[in-house]
C-alpha cells in the first residue's frame, strides 16, 4: 500500500500532467481554426481542377497522343504509395489510421504479386512503416522545421513523384492522407495520382455542342496534369494539418478529463487512508491512556 507521501506525489504529478494536456488542447484549438480555413479554401480549387481535367480527358478519349500521366504506362506492376502523416504524435489515432489504410493497400498489392514502393511524407508515418515495410521505403520526406504548409512544400514532393515516374520507377501512384470532416471525425483517404483519377460524372452536359480548344487538349493536359499532382498533394497536406489539430484537440481533451477523474480517485483514496491513519493513532492514544 502506498504511503500518504507517495499519494501526494502522485496527485501532484497528475495535476502537472493535466496542466500540460489542457495547454496542448488550447494550442490545438487555436491552430485548428487556421488549418481548417486553409483546408476548406483549397477544396474548391482542387475540385475545379478535377472538373477541368475530366472535361479535357473526355475530349481526348479515343484519340492518340494522350499524355502518359493521364493514360498511364499501360502496366500495373509497380505501385508507389505516398503516405502523408504528421510530424508529431499525441493526436489520438490520426497517424495510425492513415498508416493502417496504407498497410492494407500494400498487403493487398503484395498478395497479388505487385511490386510496392513507399514514399513517406511525415516522420510518424516513416517511423510506423519502417518496422515492417522498411525494405519498401525508397525515400522519406519530413517538414519538422516547417510551421505552416505551403504550396512550395507540396510542389517539392510532386517533383520527386514526377522524377520517379519519368525514370520508370513505378506505374501507379496513390496518395494516402486524412480528409478533415470535423473535430471528432477524420477520414483516411486513398487518392490515385498517376494515372490521373478522372471522374466522368464531373463532365458538364453541353447538349451535343461541339467546341474546340486552343491550344490542343493534349497540350493543355500536358501542363495541367503535373500541376494537378502538386495541387492534390497540397490539398492532402492541408487536410492532414486540419485533421491532426482536430485529433490532437480531442485527444488532449480526453486526457484532461481522464486526469481529472484520476485526481478525484487519488484524492478520495488519500483522504480515506489519512483518516484511517488518524483513527489508528487516536485508538493507540486512548488505549495507552486507559492502560495507565
Amino acid at each position: 500500500m502506498p504511503s500518504l507521501k507517495d499519494l501526494r506525489n502522485r496527485i501532484a504529478s497528475v495535476k502537472a500532467t493535466r496542466k500540460i494536456t489542457k495547454a496542448m488542447q488550447m494550442v490545438a484549438a487555436a491552430k485548428l481554426r487556421r488549418a481548417q480555413e486553409a483546408a476548406v479554401a483549397a477544396r474548391p480549387y482542387a475540385e475545379r481542377m478535377a472538373t477541368v481535367l475530366s472535361n479535357l480527358a473526355s475530349a481526348m478519349e479515343g484519340k492518340p497522343g494522350a499524355p502518359v500521366l493521364l493514360s498511364g504506362t499501360g502496366k500495373d506492376d509497380v505501385h508507389l504509395l505516398v503516405v502523408a502523416t504528421a510530424e508529431r504524435g499525441l493526436c489520438g489515432g490520426f497517424n495510425t489510421s492513415i498508416v493502417k489504410l496504407a498497410r492494407e493497400h500494400a498487403d493487398r498489392l503484395i498478395a497479388q504479386g505487385k511490386t510496392v514502393k513507399i514514399l513517406t511524407v511525415g516522420k510518424k508515418g516513416n517511423d510506423a512503416l519502417k518496422r515492417l515495410y522498411g525494405k519498401y521505403i525508397i525515400e522519406a520526406v519530413d517538414f519538422r522545421g516547417i510551421k505552416a504548409v505551403e504550396f512550395g512544400h507540396a510542389g517539392g514532393v510532386a517533383q520527386k513523384i514526377l522524377a520517379l515516374f519519368e525514370a520508370g520507377q513505378f506505374d501507379v501512384c496513390t496518395l494516402f492522407f486524412s480528409e478533415f470532416k470535423s473535430v471528432i471525425s477524420q477520414k483516411p483517404t486513398a487518392l490515385r495520382l498517376i494515372p490521373a483519377s478522372i471522374d466522368t460524372s464531373k463532365v458538364p452536359d453541353l447538349g451535343g455542342a461541339v467546341y474546340e480548344a486552343e491550344p490542343e487538349e493534349s497540350e493543355i493536359l500536358g501542363d495541367l496534369l503535373p500541376r494537378n499532382i502538386a495541387v492534390q498533394v497540397f490539398r492532402g497536406m492541408l487536410e492532414n494539418a486540419a485533421s491532426e489539430q482536430g485529433a490532437r484537440m480531442s485527444a488532449m481533451d480526453n486526457a484532461t478529463r481522464n486526469a481529472g477523474d484520476m485526481i478525484n480517485k487519488l484524492t478520495i483514496r488519500y483522504n480515506r487512508q489519512r483518516q484511517a491513519q488518524i483513527t489508528k493513532e487516536l485508538i493507540e492514544i486512548i488505549s495507552g491512556a486507559e492502560a495507565l
